[in-house]
């Protein structure tokens, strides 16, 4: 690939749920369909390992297994024992320990004593880094916010903290502020398709014809290489229509995610991030005039008082 970069790789478990009607999960891994010749094929912890071993990624996933974040009863609690014995299977089938690092995925869904049950198995493994996974998947800000803060309160301070599938500027400041370290999320990239480029204020649609004369880049500020060579005009003139404008967008809404958590991290290292915190939930939801209810409990709990707003004229 000629990536000169860190690599993650993932294990292939989210697959679980995205593509449930095509999968059958057992003990002994999962065995998908393929969509498009219908064979099939069976992925269990072993062989999710052999693949990110000859990928090489300097960062490589447990095989877990996922239920929807909103799932409750029983199957909640096997999906994450199966988690906690697939994880020692990922473990033994390791070839590279020593150069590529296995992170163990944290599941038990909404549950506050799931979750603390499966942090307890994971962090005794001693890995390089934990993931938060089983979340981002429709359940509640307010129930989402609170098991993440869960999480990191019982994850070791000194490795890293991953939280899955999140990308909204928010959730990345928010969570940020409750402990965590990293992140992913196809949003950056899928929003670009439908014709959204990411601001710190929100999201700019580019198919409204308002921007069909407006010879200004997406942000005069961004440094990105859509910025800095093309219009809001030329990219109304594309968004949605040709490939082009997917990737030109999403050059610019990687390059956004990219600078706020840069942004982020040097308000840490300037020890001044609760007043990042305030200047960017202010930005972000001037417009508005009001804070949502979850963001203000969340800052809270870290004891981050959000500025009153005042809505523009």
């Amino acid at each position: 690939m000629k990536w000169n970069r860190g690599l993650l790789t993932d294990s292939g478990g989210f697959q679980m749920v995205s593509l449930l009607h095509l999968a059958e999960i057992t003990e002994e891994g999962v065995q998908f369909q393929n969509p498009y010749d219908k064979s099939l094929m069976l992925l269990t912890p072993e062989e999710s390992i052999s693949l990110q071993n000859s990928i090489g990624a300097d960062i490589m996933m447990q095989l877990d297994d996922v239920v929807s974040s909103l799932t409750t009863g029983p199957r909640l609690e096997e999906a994450m024992h199966r988690s906690i014995r697939w994880l020692d299977r990922c473990i033994k089938a390791h070839k590279n320990p020593e150069t590529q690092n296995l992170f163990a995925i944290i599941q038990g869904g909404l549950e506050p004593e799931l979750r603390k049950y499966c942090i307890k198995e994971m962090v005794a493994r001693n890995l390089p880094g934990y993931a938060i996974g089983g979340l981002s998947g429709g359940e509640e800000k307010d129930q989402f916010w609170r098991i993440v803060s869960l999480c990191t309160d019982y994850l070791p301070d000194d490795k890293p903290r991953y939280c899955m599938g999140v990308g909204y500027a928010e959730d990345l400041v928010v969570c940020s502020a409750l402990g965590v370290d990293m992140y992913d999320c196809v949003f950056p990239t899928r929003t670009a398709r439908f014709g959204n480029a990411l601001l710190v204020s929100g999201s700019m649609n580019l198919k409204n014809a308002r921007y069909a004369d407006d010879f200004t880049p997406i942000d005069p500020e961004c440094p990105c290489l859509t910025c800095k060579n093309y219009t809001r005009s030329y990219l109304h003139s594309i968004a949605t229509k040709e490939t082009v404008g997917c990737h030109l967008l999403s050059i610019h809404n990687i390059a956004f995610q990219m600078q706020l958590m840069k942004k982020v991290r040097q308000s840490i290292v300037e020890d001044r991030f609760p007043e990042f915190l305030r200047e960017f939930m202010h930005t972000r939801y001037k417009k508005a005039g009001k804070y949502p209810e979850w963001i203000v409990n969340a800052l809270g709990s870290v004891n981050v008082e959000l500025t009153q707003l005042v809505p523009d004229n």
